[in-house]
């Protein structure tokens, strides 16, 4: 199966390409201070809003900084706040979606109402009027991100889980005196992964979107670390007489979330039985 599985992967290029990208950023994130060859808070006023040159290969900004190490170091906060938000988000949706499913009845609307409640909310306003109310930091963003991102996961683990709890090998499980917890995550959760992988890997590349978006509005990650929505926010007053402090960040927030979303569809194709058959 696992060979099925790889082949199937190997055949889509577009997933290859995502992922190769991923990989190449986790690279740059874990060696950033290597190929960082200034600090990113470094201030420089006297070199301000330089061109890319081979000194400063991607310019410097309003304050002199090197906007190469940035973006590198802003590297580690998107990958960061991505994999920490959906990690947050999976835990919460998984164990829902497993519970609703698995016990149904009362337990099963009780869940699913709420889920609906919250999903009439549009996602980033109320992750606007959350962070609001909370000091705008990297960790609240991650927090308030994750906790914010589960329904959508929840939905698809109570579905596969409707469609499993009836199989025999469940039945025989519960018929042996099984813990509930021993069958969720022994038996159900095995079979019910697919989903949950899919959701994750697309789930970060729309944690680092709404990154992006909260920095830019000044919400999420505060000076002076660096991040690529907060470097688009200084960048769009100089847009027309410094390119480059706009351009290069939002190539990086388009390139990142891109590679994240064609790797999660590869997945989809892959990992989804139906398609296996």
């Amino acid at each position: 199966m696992l060979k099925l599985y790889f082949n199937k992967f190997r055949q889509n290029k577009l997933a290859k390409i995502g992922l190769s990208i991923i990989v190449l950023l986790a690279v740059m994130a874990i060696f950033a201070p290597k190929l960082a060859k200034f600090d990113p808070t470094e201030q420089h006023l006297v070199q301000r809003l330089l061109g890319p040159s081979p000194q400063f290969l991607l310019g410097t900004d309003d304050l002199g900084r090197d906007v190469f190490s940035r973006m590198v170091h802003g590297i580690r906060i998107s990958l960061t706040v991505g994999i920490v938000a959906v990690s947050i988000a999976v835990v919460i949706g998984t164990i829902l979606g497993l519970t609703a499913g698995y016990f149904g009845g009362w337990i099963d609307s009780l869940i699913m109402r709420f889920v609906d409640i919250m999903l009439c909310f549009p996602a980033f306003f109320l992750i606007l009027i959350v962070i609001a109310f909370l000091e705008p930091n990297i960790y609240n963003v991650m927090i308030v991100i994750g906790a914010t991102s589960w329904p959508g996961l929840t939905r698809l683990v109570r579905a596969e889980v409707l469609s499993l709890r009836e199989r025999d090998y469940i039945q025989a499980a519960k018929l042996l005196g099984l813990s509930n917890v021993r069958i969720f995550f022994v038996h159900l959760l095995p079979n019910a992964v697919y989903p949950i992988i899919v959701s994750a890997t697309l789930g970060v590349g729309d944690a680092i979107l709404t990154e992006s978006g909260l920095s830019f509005l000044g919400l999420g990650v505060q000076p002076p670390m660096a991040s690529w929505g907060q470097m688009l926010t200084a960048g769009k007053e100089y847009i027309y007489m410094a390119w480059w402090l706009s351009l290069f960040p939002g190539l990086a927030i388009l390139i990142t979330v891109l590679s994240f979303n064609l790797l999660g569809e590869g997945l989809r194709n892959v990992l989804d039985p139906r398609q296996n058959q």
